[in-house]
């Protein structure tokens, strides 16, 4: 079977939600990075890198106790392709695809990490990627098959993720999920609006 992978992102300044740091933000009596780090851990898929930037001195501290790698993003500044990119070449070579998780979607669960790695060990030829789609529109955490894309995310710039390069392949599958893959928190708006 495919060795999964999950690389937690983390390293953003979250400059919408304020001056205080988005992922340290509390839901439910965790921060919101803490959720998205057990979520990861608690799926009992692979290695599981924490890629972190901005506020690493103080979101670094809230995924304490928990059996993961963290790397630093020193040009997180230069946007989300370079986050990417360095939780990318944290990970082990076996590793032969990756889930890549937003610190800021607490409602992302183990079961949401692992009908997207089930929906690609099952996939017969392995697609690209894994996506996932609720009501209609494209959300995260996606998968990613690292085999087939190595070349094409080593050269993602700027403030950009997979979801430009995906949105060309014809060999993406689609799973349809609830609404927890479209709901990352931006604002404190936002924050109050998850149930």
């Amino acid at each position: 079977m495919p060795d999964i992978g999950i690389v937690v992102l983390a390293a953003g300044r979250g400059t919408r939600f304020g001056a205080s740091p988005k992922l340290l933000q509390s839901w439910r009596g965790k921060p919101l990075v803490r959720h998205a780090a057990e979520a990861a851990f608690d799926s009992g898929l692979g290695p599981v890198v924490a890629v972190l930037g901005a506020h690493a001195d103080v979101v670094g501290p809230a995924l304490d106790g928990l059996d993961l790698a963290r790397v630093t993003n020193p040009a997180h500044g230069d946007g989300l392709s370079t986050s990417l990119q360095v939780g990318l070449a944290a990970l082990p070579d076996r590793v032969d695809a990756v889930l890549v998780l937003l610190g800021d979607m607490p409602r992302i669960t183990p079961y949401h990490l692992n009908q997207l790695a089930d929906a690609f060990r099952r996939a017969d030829p392995a697609p690209s990627a894994v996506v996932p789609v609720h009501a209609g529109q494209r959300g995260n955490p996606v998968l990613l098959n690292r085999r087939l894309l190595a070349s094409a995310l080593a050269a993602l710039q700027g403030d950009q993720g997979a979801g430009r390069l995906l949105a060309e392949r014809s060999d993406v599958l689609e799973l349809a999920m609830d609404a927890a893959v479209t709901q990352d928190v931006d604002t404190p708006a936002g924050l109050a609006a998850l149930a």
